[in-house]
């Protein structure tokens, strides 16, 4: 018996009045996973694309590959060489047990040592994710009774992506099941929230453990090493010192630097934004006004100038490589469902995220990161945007055809 014909003779057991009919979400996860859904709109006056939210889920999860592999390999290149530097009495743990015991070593030069030491860290994480937040997405699910969304997918790997390599599982799995359920699923689930739930859970996060989530010894994930991310030494002593540290604009783009998982490379960034670009998932004018926005203040404020912040004096292509700027333009910035759905509302959208970016990482000295904070500021004004572009709208054809 072949997989769609066991599908099709269990289904009738999840179907309203069969034994399992409170578990018919589980049943269509699994089954609208492996399998293309069945149903689909011929009539009219639905309107009908190729594009339904399965592929448009797939695609953005496609766009993070290249993210996730740089994320596989800095994280481990940056432990194996901190690791390199503390000595042998540093090398303990599970981890460098398993990579000792199948001979891959700690070599920071050997690639696929690098590698396998960065999945290492990234797996339990993105695994911890999926169980905690899958748990909550079924739950609401299983209550409401409707279909698992696959909305979850990218939410899960995003959410990842964003985290240091370093966070306790346990708060992995708290900040996930925050996100999902204060970020979304209060309001109705996929396409009815208001606010990014990936992002919702890392401000969970940020805000309730702010050790874990912020300062120079959550970046590399080797215990008594310190390693200062861009941002922070900007903010402290001036953009100019960077490459006194070892960082140039170069590397900043590439990604070899301390921070979070996924969002250190602008490159593979870029790489995962041109890609939505082609298939059409991302607009193009959420791009343009966020990044209008953000060069916009920045060239005022290195204008303006000030003698006791050194970050007036950062210019916008700094801004554009450091922190997760670039990963917020390309996989949060664009999202469909929390950013403006009307096209002169997603010029201000962008502008909105730009700015508030660079406004928190000069004026605030206590956020030097910003991307976070800014995004979920323009998700709360978004629909307040869509409403004034609407009525301009109206108020312009009222005045047109009387």
């Amino acid at each position: 018996m072949g997989l769609r014909q066991f599908f099709d003779r269990i289904e009738p057991l999840f179907e309203k009045g069969g034994k399992y009919e409170k578990l018919f979400p589980i049943y269509e996860m699994v089954e609208s996973f492996v399998y293309t859904p069945k149903t689909v709109t011929k009539n009219a006056p639905h309107v009908r694309s190729y594009v339904d939210m399965k592929r448009i889920m797939t695609y953005v999860v496609i766009s993070t590959i290249p993210c996730i592999l740089f994320a596989f390999y800095n994280t481990g290149w940056q432990a194996n060489s901190a690791l390199a530097s503390l000595g042998p009495e540093a090398q303990t743990g599970w981890r460098i047990w398993i990579l000792q015991a199948f001979g891959i070593g700690l070599d920071p030069t050997n690639v696929f040592a690098c590698l396998a030491h960065g999945a290492l860290y990234f797996f339990p994480i993105y695994i911890t994710t999926l169980v905690a937040g899958g748990i909550c997405e079924v739950v609401f699910a299983t209550i409401r009774g409707h279909e698992v969304n696959e909305g979850f997918l990218v939410t899960s790997m995003l959410y990842t992506l964003i985290l240091p390599a370093s966070t306790p599982l346990w708060q992995v799995a708290l900040g996930i099941a925050f996100g999902v359920v204060i970020g979304k699923e209060v309001f109705g689930g996929t396409g009815k929230n208001f606010l990014n739930p990936a992002l919702t859970g890392r401000a969970f996060l940020y805000f309730a453990y702010p050790a874990q989530m912020s300062g120079d010894t959550v970046w590399v994930p080797v215990d008594g090493f310190s390693g200062a991310t861009a941002l922070s030494v900007s903010a402290s002593e001036g953009f100019q010192q960077l490459a006194a540290s070892g960082m140039t604009w170069w590397d900043s783009f590439i990604g070899f630097v301390p921070g979070s998982l996924g969002e250190t490379s602008t490159l593979a960034c870029l790489i995962g934004l041109a890609f939505l670009l082609i298939t059409k998932i991302a607009n193009w004018r959420l791009i343009v006004g966020c990044m209008a926005g953000m060069i916009g203040l920045s060239l005022l404020l290195n204008l303006i100038g000030s003698s006791t912040n050194p970050m007036f004096a950062m210019p916008w292509y700094w801004h554009l490589v450091l922190g997760g700027y670039a990963f917020g333009l390309a996989f949060m910035v664009t999202e469909p469902v929390s950013a403006s759905h009307t096209n002169m509302g997603r010029y201000f959208y962008g502008a909105l995220v730009g700015v508030m970016v660079v406004l928190i990482r000069v004026i605030n000295p206590a956020f030097p990161e910003g991307m976070m904070l800014a995004i979920l500021f323009a998700n709360v004004f978004a629909p307040l945007i869509d409403y004034f572009v609407v009525q301009a709208n109206i108020k312009r054809r009222l005045r047109r055809y009387g």
